[in-house]
């Protein structure tokens, strides 16, 4: 028997995330599928929703849903890592929305929730998610990706404006990464990172930002680490540095095809335990949502979280690809 939950965000892009959850409500009621949904009020509120769902002792296998942006679903996944027995899924309602391109979760509400409910009947996949450690040992954790410098800063400018709530109406909600990206472009100061990966150290001079990543894509369908795979067991993380303010310009156009990493300023690693220190404290986001600031160590969860993902699974690709062989 599984307990399927909703936890919406109705603050999701502008609230329209409110009218997405009466389509799927209508939805739901029409295939009599029986849910509890819960709505959050404040930040931080999701993370505890899902805590007081994960905790609440019964036999049964629990779904929890979020309904909102990648935020929410940031929330829920730190409310519930430490559980076990609980399936994440979500169901876009964000302007940025990179979990369900990475994890294969159509855009479109209704078609997102049909696929879930599919998805339901059959085992969920096991991924990887990443743990961050700050300096005063608080632990939050991200499933899509975490940033330290530049990337950061603009996560925390873009939250923190009205502008996006504008821009969402206009539904050019993601047009606001561009403002605020040519905004700081001309003030930022970058910054000497010291990078440990898998305890080999890297010293990066003029460093305009280091992400590390579990899946490819963020800040809204950009392709950040085009070889991350979220259940490989490994982190991708990557470097931009010694880059021309004009040139940033070009790497960021690059990067929503994935092409940036072609440049020789941009540096790509992959590892299992990482650590970033810079002489300057530096903005830091998990999932697009401020966490603090530099320094932190970060270590990868590896399997840590079951998912609802029409991703293939690793184990399933290398058998096909395996019985595929076989014929030649």
């Amino acid at each position: 028997m599984k307990d399927i939950y909703f936890i919406i965000n109705p603050k999701a892009r502008n609230g329209h995330c409110l009218k997405i959850w009466g389509k799927i409500e209508a939805q739901l009621k029409t295939e009599q599928i029986s849910y509890l949904a819960f709505f959050t009020e404040y930040p931080g509120h999701a993370k505890k929703l899902a805590h007081q769902i994960a905790d609440n002792k019964n036999d049964n296998e629990k779904i929890i849903i979020a309904v909102g942006g990648d935020g929410t679903i940031h929330e829920v996944m730190n409310g519930v890592i430490k559980h076990k027995n609980i399936t994440l899924g979500f169901i876009p309602g964000g302007s940025g929305n990179d979990f369900s391109r990475g994890f294969q979760i159509p855009s479109d509400p209704l078609e997102a929730l049909e696929v879930l409910l599919r998805l339901m009947k059959q085992e969920p996949a096991f991924i990887d998610a990443g743990k961050m450690t700050l300096e005063d040992q608080s632990e939050h954790y991200f499933i899509n990706n975490m940033g330290a410098g530049f990337d950061a800063i603009i996560s925390y400018e873009v939250n923190q404006s009205q502008i996006k709530g504008w821009l969402n109406k206009l539904s050019l909600g993601r047009l606001v990464y561009v403002y605020f990206l040519l905004k700081k472009l001309f003030t930022y100061q970058t910054a000497t990172i010291d990078l440990s990966i898998d305890g080999q150290k890297h010293i990066f001079e003029k460093t305009w930002f280091v992400t590390v990543s579990n899946q490819p894509y963020y800040g809204g369908g950009m392709k950040i680490a085009p070889e991350a795979e979220p259940d490989d067991g490994q982190l991708d993380i990557t470097v931009v540095h010694q880059l021309a303010r004009w040139k940033l310009l070009l790497v960021f156009i690059s990067v929503f095809w994935g092409k940036h990493i072609h440049f020789k300023e941009v540096k790509t690693f992959k590892g299992r335990v990482v650590s970033i220190q810079s002489a300057t404290s530096l903005y830091v986001h998990g999932d697009g949502e401020h966490i603090g600031y530099t320094p932190l160590n970060i270590e990868i969860q590896v399997k840590g979280l079951q998912v609802l993902t029409r991703r293939g699974r690793k184990v399933n690709l290398d058998l096909k690809e395996r019985g595929a062989n076989d014929h030649h």
